[in-house]
């Protein structure tokens, strides 16, 4: 009897395959979203472990933060783009988390982050209930599994829906948030070192109008952390 060059695992490929989300790849183990290749290719920043990075630098004089890190630098067209859209719009929660581990990781392996409390920037409940999840949330999930800090989603709100900022200029993208988040139970926040997470920053118009809500709370201190920095 001849022996089956097809194992259980193989099968499973075969029929329901399972491709790397950075390329499209299918050499792969069903364990990861990524191949050994794009997993080699991802464009770190190493900000976690720099104070003055650029992402800092981008908020002197906004915001006053502890400190801040990207995970990775964004351009269209590449292979972080890819990732994010295969999380953000096609609902891949599992690879969310995952993302959310590496950030995790470098939180867990710098020495300028003292948390208390992870907070996902807040959708605005109808487009939060239209994808299904907050993908910041996601994220937050994935830290706090590497950092072991609980992860606070219900305490500030976007009590105001915001058109897309994506093709707004800097100053309409400030106009567009201001005033739109709201924090339910500032006392719970008092005196505590929050950590801000979202999927990826531009202008920062966003982040710095719930940061400042934040900081109106008694004896808080702010750091952010997000995924990816658009480079352009």
């Amino acid at each position: 009897m001849k022996k089956s060059f097809f194992t259980s695992s193989s099968l499973v490929h075969l029929f329901y395959p399972h491709n790397c989300i950075g390329c499209g790849s299918d050499v792969i183990s069903s364990e990861n979203f990524l191949c050994l290749r794009c997993i080699h290719d991802l464009p770190v920043t190493n900000f976690a472990m720099h104070a003055n990075n650029p992402l800092e630098k981008k908020f002197w004089g906004r915001l006053s933060l502890t400190s801040a890190m990207s995970e990775l630098y964004f351009s269209k067209d590449s292979i972080v783009q890819n990732m994010i859209h295969e999380f953000k719009y096609r609902g891949n929660k599992k690879a969310g988390h995952y993302f959310g581990n590496l950030i995790g990781r470098s939180l867990l392996n710098s020495n300028r982050f003292n948390i208390d409390l992870i907070v996902p920037l807040p959708l605005f409940i109808r487009k939060e209930k239209m994808r299904g999840f907050n993908q910041a949330e996601i994220l937050c999930n994935g830290i706090a599994e590497i950092i072991n800090k609980p992860v606070i989603s219900k305490n500030i709100i976007r009590k105001i829906f915001t058109e897309s900022q994506t093709r707004k200029h800097r100053v309409e993208r400030w106009k567009n948030v201001e005033g739109i988040f709201f924090i339910n139970d500032p006392k719970f926040l008092e005196g505590k070192d929050i950590l801000l997470v979202d999927d990826v920053i531009t202008t920062g118009a966003t982040l710095e109008a719930c940061g400042t809500e934040i900081l109106k709370v008694t004896g808080t201190k702010l750091s952010v952390a997000t995924l990816a920095i658009a480079t352009s």
